[in-house]
């Protein structure tokens, strides 16, 4: 049973960094897609950025330079640092994954963690 758990969230203020950390348990599959969503107040839930299984990255245009995705395979990790962060970067931040290659909409992914708030004033 496959379980995602993010943590790291927390405020801060405009041009601040953190780092979101997604622990993934119970995977067996030798390649699959993690990425990271963000819900707003009000809105819905985008994409910030993907890691596919041989390390490929893919980032929403809004935080391409801002914001970096990485995965440590041996800890069964996923890592957002974000950077120069911006009051619009506020939300709830999920970790999800998905069997096989990334795909932007989020309807592809079938694991899903509860959330850790990021909030930028």
């Amino acid at each position: 049973h496959v379980q995602l758990v993010e943590s790291g969230g927390g405020s801060v203020q405009a041009g601040g960094s953190l780092r979101l950390t997604c622990a993934a348990s119970g995977y067996r599959r030798s390649s699959y897609c993690m990425g990271w969503y963000r819900q707003a107040p009000g809105k819905e839930r985008e994409g910030v950025a993907y890691i596919d299984g041989d390390g490929s990255t893919t980032y929403a245009a809004s935080v391409k330079g801002r914001f970096i995705i990485s995965r440590d395979k041996s800890r069964n990790a996923l890592y957002l640092e974000m950077s120069d962060l911006k009051p619009e970067d506020t939300g709830m931040y999920y970790c999800a994954s998905r069997a096989g290659h990334c795909y932007r909409g989020d309807h592809y992914y079938d694991r899903w963690g509860q959330g850790t708030q990021v909030t930028v004033s």
